[in-house]
């Protein structure tokens, strides 16, 4: 650990610059004289500002009143103006050369570059193609590559999909409560009769639109998006949906001219619809920060929905018997309680929980439909029972399984530390070391969790996560963009304790840490005494781990580094360290130059023996290598020789066995054989 390293963080004023926007981009792209230029001009205002301080002491009191607040006022308007033509006409955000560099050029940019070949028209038609879908509109099938007019299509990957799947799901939920209720209860259906005249036509109207969305909805082929309008409808049509949307399109209101308005019960084939709030569900619990709680919501609204339709049944077939006529219908009407329309509802809804939950006592039926009626609803609240059961522990259980997961580990320790007979002061500072990663949230596994993505996506991933302790180090900053992947999906997190040590004087470097999170203490050897104080972003140990000949401390640590607070922390050892510049020899040869000039400042590099060439160690090493490479190869190439001696000894026995079937042959055996042959030519 030769080396430790931090970034200052200097705070700066913003000020009035008069440089035109060429001079402030040159001046950007140029990160020392930016830095410079913004240091001096600070220092130069604040002189300048403590100079007119000084000279009009009641400057600031006229700033307001004369041309002062004309001044401001002017200034105002100007920074108002500024505002709104930004809000217009925005600019658009620059991206971060770090990520950029990683990431590659973006594709837009490339697909626009092509279209700068082709005529006017014909690249303006190309770039709208870009704007709406960079990879579909420059595909290689012939699904996309058409010259006719563009047509609106519904990506079912983009937000503007599950917004449709919002409003779609809104009329599909009204018809599949409200059909049915007021097909039952017909003082509801009679009491609101525009409203529902208003509410049916206008989910109606949405269900056309959605069949038009359908047929128009995308669909991956070869990895892109199918914009053809034949090949959409095409597909549309063979999906069993398209025949479930088509029953619940068929005019049944039109039998309302015969039977009248009154008879909601026609509209029953809308709830052919019911895929599409089923999909609404499926893609709100995939997009939702809370899975379990929509779960549960989702579950609950289920059994709502099953109760709801069996109390409307319930009062259906109490009208049909007869209300009154015995114990198990509704009540008589007649009775000014039991005609009330909320009670009627409140009533079958009451009777309905009870039955489907199995809870309570409810009047025995009489008739045989009646027990009929009830033996069905015994079975169905079974079932609902077990999916309460089931589904809610289930959930319950994926709730806390990261609660109970970690208190096992936690336990196992304890008991293992018990075993052991750990100091009680040992077992405080492991405890509170397991409080602290549950409390900051710190508990999760990263590599388990990215473990099922491509290694590129975990890179990326990272890199967003930790980005701004990464742009710090300069390990990474000029790198190529494949060793930086190398480099990330290597790094190790780990979390120190207050008074930790991460490392001490004379230990053998075997990893170099970067400092993601907490303050870290170089200490002398009595451990009290502080040298200086890193934090976020320092990194160190990166000298010790590449070996660079002629280091005077070798791969020894010169110096002690203790953890203030909790510290959180990036490890990156050797062995991942040489095995990801194993394939970049020149990035390899880059940082060991930096490593050199850092030695050199810090005058803690043999010169001499850095400059001696190659060391014959590495020479002897080498030699070795390519030795038992050698080997390796030469018992290859006896096993292909004896491999191919024994192939060779086998064809030269089955050419000398033909050779004496061939001798035997007689010549009336060849006669024959002429024959044969003759006589199957005519």
């Amino acid at each position: 650990m030769a080396n430790i390293c931090n970034e200052n963080c200097h705070s700066t004023r913003q000020h009035w610059s008069t440089n035109t926007p060429d001079d402030e981009l040159t001046v950007i792209e140029n990160g020392e004289s930016r830095t410079h230029s913004v240091c001096e001009d600070n220092m130069q205002e604040d002189r300048t500002a403590s100079a007119a301080t000084s000279r009009h002491p009641n400057s600031l009191r006229h700033s307001f009143t004369d041309t002062g607040a004309m001044a401001r006022l002017s200034y105002f308007f100007f920074v108002l103006r500024n505002w709104v033509s930004n809000k217009r006409n925005p600019t658009e955000e620059r991206q971060d050369s770090f990520l950029e560099r990683f990431r590659g050029p973006e594709l837009k940019d490339i697909r626009e570059s092509n279209t700068q070949s082709l005529g006017h028209g014909d690249a303006l038609h190309r770039r709208n193609l870009v704007s709406k879908w960079p990879l579909a509109a420059y595909n290689m099938n012939n699904s996309n590559n058409t010259d006719e007019k563009e047509i609106w299509i519904m990506d079912p990957a983009a937000d503007q999909y599950y917004r449709w799947l919002t409003i779609i799901a809104a009329p599909v939920l009204y018809n599949l409560m409200m059909i049915v209720t007021r097909a039952c209860f017909n003082e509801l259906q009679n009491s609101y009769t525009k409203l529902w005249i208003f509410l049916d036509y206008t989910s109606d109207a949405i269900y056309y639109t959605d069949t038009f969305v359908r047929s128009r909805t995308g669909y991956l082929e070869q990895g892109l998006l199918v914009k053809d309008a034949k090949k959409l409808r095409n597909k549309y049509r063979t999906t069993s949906q398209f025949k479930y949307d088509m029953i619940s399109m068929i005019p049944t209101d039109l039998l309302f001219l015969k039977y009248g308005y009154n008879n909601p019960e026609f509209r029953f084939n809308r709830l052919c619809k019911m895929s599409r709030l089923f999909e609404f569900f499926e893609r709100t619990e995939t997009r939702t920060s809370f899975p379990n709680m929509f779960r549960i919501s989702n579950l609950v609204l289920y059994i709502l929905v099953i109760i709801h339709w069996n109390a409307c049944l319930f009062f259906a077939l109490s009208k049909t018997i007869g209300f009154g006529t015995d114990t198990w219908v509704y009540p008589n009407i007649s009775h000014p309680e039991h005609g009330r329309l909320a009670r009627k509802y409140i009533y079958s809804l009451y009777w309905s929980t009870l039955t489907l939950t199995t809870i309570g006592e409810t009047p025995p039926p009489v008739k045989d439909i009646e027990f009929l009626f009830v033996i069905a609803d015994f079975l169905t609240g079974v079932l609902i029972f077990a999916s309460i059961v089931g589904n809610v522990g289930a959930m319950i259980s994926n709730m806390n399984a990261s609660r109970a997961e970690f208190q096992a580990k936690i336990d196992s320790i304890k008991q293992y530390m018990q075993f052991r007979k750990v100091t009680k002061d040992l077992e405080a500072r492991v405890i509170k070391w397991f409080d602290y990663l549950w409390t900051e949230k710190k508990t999760c596994d990263e590599k388990e969790v990215l473990k099922n993505l491509p290694d590129k996506l975990k890179a990326e991933i990272a890199i967003n996560v930790h980005l701004d302790t990464l742009k710090k180090v300069r390990i990474f900053q000029d790198c190529e963009a494949g060793l930086l992947i190398e480099l990330v999906l290597k790094l190790q997190p780990q979390v120190f304790s207050p008074g930790d040590y991460i490392c001490k004087k004379g230990d053998i470097g075997r990893e170099m840490y970067i400092i993601k999170e907490g303050k870290l203490a170089v200490v002398a050897d009595d451990g009290v005494t502080q040298f200086v104080v890193l934090s976020d972003g320092a990194y160190f140990g990166e000298i010790s781990i590449l070996g660079i000949k002629g280091s005077k401390a070798g791969n020894r640590r010169t110096a002690n580094i203790r953890s203030v607070g909790y510290s959180d922390l990036f490890a990156l050892s050797k062995d991942d360290l040489m095995e990801a510049l194993t394939e970049y020899p020149e990035a390899k040869k880059a940082l060991e130059e930096k490593g050199k000039a850092i030695l050199m400042k810090d005058n803690l590099i043999d010169e001499a023996v850095a400059n001696a060439g190659a060391d014959p160690k590495d020479l002897e090493e080498k030699v070795i290598k390519l030795q038992s490479n050698l080997d390796d190869m030469q018992n290859k190439f006896a096993k292909l020789l004896a491999e191919f001696t024994s192939s060779q000894s086998r064809i030269k026995k089955r050419v000398t066995e033909m050779e004496a079937k061939v001798k035997s042959i007689q010549p009336e055996d060849l006669q024959e054989v002429v024959a044969d042959k003759d006589k199957k030519v005519q």
